[in-house]
Protein backbone atom coordinates (compact mmCIF):
# COMPACT_ATOMS: atom_id res chain seq x y z
CA UNK A 1 0.00 0.00 0.00
CA UNK A 2 1.42 3.38 -0.97
CA UNK A 3 1.71 6.45 1.21
CA UNK A 4 0.95 9.92 -0.09
CA UNK A 5 4.58 11.01 0.42
CA UNK A 6 6.34 11.39 -2.94
CA UNK A 7 9.84 10.08 -3.54
CA UNK A 8 11.66 10.85 -6.77
CA UNK A 9 12.11 7.80 -8.98
CA UNK A 10 15.90 8.23 -9.17
CA UNK A 11 16.37 4.85 -10.82
CA UNK A 12 14.69 6.24 -13.94
CA UNK A 13 17.81 8.30 -14.57
CA UNK A 14 19.51 5.03 -15.53
CA UNK A 15 16.95 4.04 -18.15
CA UNK A 16 18.28 3.95 -21.68
CA UNK A 17 16.39 2.65 -24.72
CA UNK A 18 17.30 4.53 -27.89
CA UNK A 19 14.65 2.73 -29.94
CA UNK A 20 11.79 3.81 -27.66
CA UNK A 21 9.96 7.03 -26.87
CA UNK A 22 10.05 7.55 -23.08
CA UNK A 23 7.48 9.60 -21.16
CA UNK A 24 6.76 10.35 -17.53
CA UNK A 25 3.08 10.79 -16.69
CA UNK A 26 1.82 11.54 -13.18
CA UNK A 27 -1.64 11.86 -11.66
CA UNK A 28 -1.83 12.30 -7.89
CA UNK A 29 0.13 9.38 -6.34
CA UNK A 30 0.28 7.51 -9.67
CA UNK A 31 3.65 8.26 -11.29
CA UNK A 32 4.37 6.25 -14.44
CA UNK A 33 7.18 5.98 -16.92
CA UNK A 34 5.81 4.76 -20.24
CA UNK A 35 8.11 3.63 -23.07
CA UNK A 36 6.65 2.91 -26.50
CA UNK A 37 7.80 2.12 -30.03
CA UNK A 38 6.02 5.17 -31.45
CA UNK A 39 5.07 8.58 -30.13
CA UNK A 40 2.63 8.26 -27.26
CA UNK A 41 -0.86 9.71 -27.17
CA UNK A 42 -0.44 11.30 -23.74
CA UNK A 43 -4.07 12.42 -23.60
CA UNK A 44 -5.19 8.80 -23.99
CA UNK A 45 -2.84 7.64 -21.23
CA UNK A 46 -3.85 10.41 -18.84
CA UNK A 47 -7.53 9.62 -19.44
CA UNK A 48 -6.96 5.93 -18.72
CA UNK A 49 -5.05 6.68 -15.51
CA UNK A 50 -7.84 8.97 -14.33
CA UNK A 51 -10.35 6.22 -15.12
CA UNK A 52 -8.45 3.55 -13.16
CA UNK A 53 -8.02 5.87 -10.21
CA UNK A 54 -11.69 6.89 -10.27
CA UNK A 55 -12.75 3.23 -10.28
CA UNK A 56 -10.52 2.43 -7.29
CA UNK A 57 -11.30 5.59 -5.30
CA UNK A 58 -15.04 5.33 -5.94
CA UNK A 59 -15.01 1.72 -4.75
CA UNK A 60 -13.07 2.72 -1.60
CA UNK A 61 -15.76 5.31 -0.88
CA UNK A 62 -18.27 2.43 -0.82
CA UNK A 63 -16.04 -0.01 1.09
CA UNK A 64 -13.10 1.46 3.01
CA UNK A 65 -11.83 -2.04 3.85
CA UNK A 66 -10.54 -2.20 0.28
CA UNK A 67 -8.05 0.54 1.18
CA UNK A 68 -6.95 -0.46 4.68
CA UNK A 69 -7.22 -4.25 4.87
CA UNK A 70 -3.95 -6.18 5.06
CA UNK A 71 -5.83 -9.38 4.27
CA UNK A 72 -7.85 -10.37 1.19
CA UNK A 73 -11.44 -9.20 1.02
CA UNK A 74 -14.36 -10.13 -1.20
CA UNK A 75 -15.60 -7.44 -3.58
CA UNK A 76 -18.97 -6.85 -5.18
CA UNK A 77 -19.91 -8.69 -8.37
CA UNK A 78 -20.50 -5.30 -9.99
CA UNK A 79 -17.07 -3.94 -8.98
CA UNK A 80 -14.92 -2.41 -11.76
CA UNK A 81 -12.49 -4.66 -13.66
CA UNK A 82 -9.41 -3.25 -11.93
CA UNK A 83 -10.94 -3.72 -8.48
CA UNK A 84 -11.87 -7.33 -9.24
CA UNK A 85 -8.36 -8.07 -10.56
CA UNK A 86 -6.73 -6.55 -7.50
CA UNK A 87 -8.98 -8.53 -5.17
CA UNK A 88 -8.45 -11.77 -7.11
CA UNK A 89 -4.66 -11.61 -7.06
CA UNK A 90 -4.59 -10.46 -3.43
CA UNK A 91 -6.66 -13.52 -2.53
CA UNK A 92 -4.12 -15.80 -4.23
CA UNK A 93 -1.31 -14.40 -2.09
CA UNK A 94 -3.21 -13.67 1.17
CA UNK A 95 -2.49 -9.94 1.22
CA UNK A 96 -4.67 -6.83 1.16
CA UNK A 97 -5.88 -5.67 -2.26
CA UNK A 98 -3.90 -2.41 -2.21
CA UNK A 99 -0.69 -4.49 -2.30
CA UNK A 100 -1.52 -5.02 -5.98
CA UNK A 101 -2.47 -1.50 -7.06
CA UNK A 102 0.73 -0.35 -8.78
CA UNK A 103 1.06 -3.56 -10.78
CA UNK A 104 -2.61 -3.60 -11.71
CA UNK A 105 -2.50 -0.07 -13.11
CA UNK A 106 0.72 -0.78 -15.04
CA UNK A 107 -0.71 -3.90 -16.65
CA UNK A 108 -4.13 -2.51 -17.55
CA UNK A 109 -2.54 0.50 -19.21
CA UNK A 110 0.06 -1.65 -20.98
CA UNK A 111 -2.52 -4.00 -22.41
CA UNK A 112 -4.69 -1.10 -23.57
CA UNK A 113 -1.70 0.41 -25.38
CA UNK A 114 -1.05 -2.92 -27.10
CA UNK A 115 -4.68 -3.03 -28.22
CA UNK A 116 -4.28 0.52 -29.52
CA UNK A 117 -1.52 -0.61 -31.88
CA UNK A 118 1.71 0.05 -30.00
CA UNK A 119 4.14 -2.79 -30.79
CA UNK A 120 6.59 -2.29 -27.92
CA UNK A 121 5.23 -1.17 -24.56
CA UNK A 122 6.92 -0.85 -21.18
CA UNK A 123 4.95 0.64 -18.29
CA UNK A 124 6.80 1.17 -15.01
CA UNK A 125 4.86 2.21 -11.92
CA UNK A 126 7.03 2.63 -8.84
CA UNK A 127 9.27 -0.31 -9.72
CA UNK A 128 6.44 -2.50 -10.98
CA UNK A 129 6.74 -3.21 -14.70
CA UNK A 130 4.49 -4.53 -17.44
CA UNK A 131 6.49 -5.21 -20.59
CA UNK A 132 5.84 -6.38 -24.13
CA UNK A 133 8.66 -6.02 -26.66
CA UNK A 134 9.86 -7.47 -29.94
CA UNK A 135 13.46 -7.50 -28.72
CA UNK A 136 15.26 -8.56 -25.55
CA UNK A 137 15.29 -6.00 -22.76
CA UNK A 138 17.42 -5.55 -19.63
CA UNK A 139 15.87 -4.58 -16.31
CA UNK A 140 18.18 -3.24 -13.61
CA UNK A 141 17.84 -4.38 -10.01
CA UNK A 142 18.50 -1.57 -7.54
CA UNK A 143 19.43 -3.08 -4.18
CA UNK A 144 20.20 0.00 -2.11
CA UNK A 145 22.64 -0.82 0.68
CA UNK A 146 23.69 -4.05 -1.08
CA UNK A 147 26.23 -2.38 -3.36
CA UNK A 148 27.55 -5.78 -4.42
CA UNK A 149 24.47 -6.31 -6.60
CA UNK A 150 23.80 -2.83 -7.95
CA UNK A 151 25.02 -3.59 -11.49
CA UNK A 152 22.90 -6.72 -11.73
CA UNK A 153 20.27 -6.86 -14.46
CA UNK A 154 17.60 -9.28 -15.60
CA UNK A 155 17.40 -10.20 -19.26
CA UNK A 156 13.86 -10.61 -20.58
CA UNK A 157 13.45 -12.34 -23.94
CA UNK A 158 10.70 -11.60 -26.50
CA UNK A 159 9.33 -15.15 -26.40
CA UNK A 160 8.45 -14.67 -22.73
CA UNK A 161 6.50 -11.45 -23.24
CA UNK A 162 4.17 -9.89 -22.36
CA UNK A 163 5.45 -10.27 -18.82
CA UNK A 164 5.36 -8.55 -15.44
CA UNK A 165 8.42 -7.83 -13.31
CA UNK A 166 7.63 -6.27 -9.94
CA UNK A 167 9.91 -5.19 -7.10
CA UNK A 168 9.42 -4.66 -3.38
CA UNK A 169 11.88 -3.44 -0.77
CA UNK A 170 11.88 -3.27 3.00
CA UNK A 171 14.73 -0.75 3.06
CA UNK A 172 13.83 1.69 0.26
CA UNK A 173 10.82 3.49 -1.12
CA UNK A 174 7.43 4.56 0.25
CA UNK A 175 5.49 1.29 0.14
CA UNK A 176 4.25 -0.31 3.33
CA UNK A 177 6.58 -3.19 4.20
CA UNK A 178 7.16 -5.34 7.26
CA UNK A 179 10.32 -6.96 5.91
CA UNK A 180 14.03 -6.18 5.70
CA UNK A 181 14.95 -7.44 2.23
CA UNK A 182 16.80 -4.90 0.12
CA UNK A 183 15.06 -6.07 -3.03
CA UNK A 184 12.55 -8.75 -3.99
CA UNK A 185 11.78 -9.21 -7.67
CA UNK A 186 8.90 -11.39 -8.86
CA UNK A 187 8.30 -12.43 -12.48
CA UNK A 188 4.90 -13.63 -13.70
CA UNK A 189 2.36 -12.98 -16.44
CA UNK A 190 0.26 -10.79 -14.12
CA UNK A 191 1.61 -7.51 -12.77
CA UNK A 192 -1.00 -7.46 -9.98
CA UNK A 193 0.13 -10.95 -8.93
CA UNK A 194 3.83 -10.08 -9.15
CA UNK A 195 3.22 -6.94 -7.09
CA UNK A 196 1.38 -8.86 -4.38
CA UNK A 197 3.91 -11.70 -4.21
CA UNK A 198 6.85 -9.28 -4.08
CA UNK A 199 5.23 -7.55 -1.09
CA UNK A 200 4.52 -10.83 0.69
CA UNK A 201 7.97 -12.30 0.06
CA UNK A 202 9.65 -9.10 1.25
CA UNK A 203 7.57 -9.20 4.45
CA UNK A 204 8.96 -12.67 5.17
CA UNK A 205 12.63 -11.68 5.14
CA UNK A 206 14.13 -10.41 8.39
CA UNK A 207 17.46 -12.23 8.31
CA UNK A 208 19.59 -14.52 6.15
CA UNK A 209 17.83 -17.63 7.48
CA UNK A 210 14.55 -16.41 6.01
CA UNK A 211 15.80 -16.46 2.40
CA UNK A 212 15.01 -20.09 1.59
CA UNK A 213 11.56 -20.13 3.25
CA UNK A 214 10.69 -16.88 1.46
CA UNK A 215 11.87 -18.34 -1.85
CA UNK A 216 9.82 -21.49 -1.20
CA UNK A 217 6.75 -19.35 -0.59
CA UNK A 218 7.20 -17.59 -3.95
CA UNK A 219 7.56 -20.99 -5.65
CA UNK A 220 4.29 -22.14 -4.06
CA UNK A 221 2.19 -19.39 -5.68
CA UNK A 222 0.58 -20.52 -8.92
CA UNK A 223 1.61 -18.29 -11.79
CA UNK A 224 4.96 -17.13 -10.39
CA UNK A 225 7.71 -17.78 -12.95
CA UNK A 226 10.76 -16.48 -11.12
CA UNK A 227 11.98 -14.82 -7.95
CA UNK A 228 15.08 -12.90 -6.84
CA UNK A 229 15.71 -11.92 -3.21
CA UNK A 230 18.58 -9.67 -2.14
CA UNK A 231 19.38 -9.26 1.55
CA UNK A 232 22.61 -7.43 2.37
CA UNK A 233 25.40 -9.44 0.66
CA UNK A 234 23.17 -12.46 0.00
CA UNK A 235 21.21 -13.28 -3.15
CA UNK A 236 18.71 -16.10 -3.63
CA UNK A 237 16.93 -16.85 -6.89
CA UNK A 238 14.65 -19.41 -8.45
CA UNK A 239 12.81 -20.05 -11.70
CA UNK A 240 12.84 -18.25 -15.02
CA UNK A 241 15.59 -15.79 -14.09
CA UNK A 242 18.38 -14.83 -16.51
CA UNK A 243 20.99 -12.46 -15.11
CA UNK A 244 23.08 -10.05 -17.15
CA UNK A 245 25.67 -7.35 -16.35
Amino acid sequence: MKSAKYQRRFYRDRVSAKDLHIYRIAAKETDLQVSTSKALDKDFVEERIRSYRWDIENYINRDRKFLVSLKPIAVELTAPVIVKEMARQAMAVNVGPMATVAGAIAELLGRELLKAGYKDVIVENGGDIFMSSRKSRLIGIYSGRSKLWNKLKLKINPKDMPIAVCTSSGTMGHSLSFGAADSVVIISKSAALSDAVATSVCNRVQSRKDLQPALDFAKSIKGVLGCVIIFKSYLASWGKVEFAK
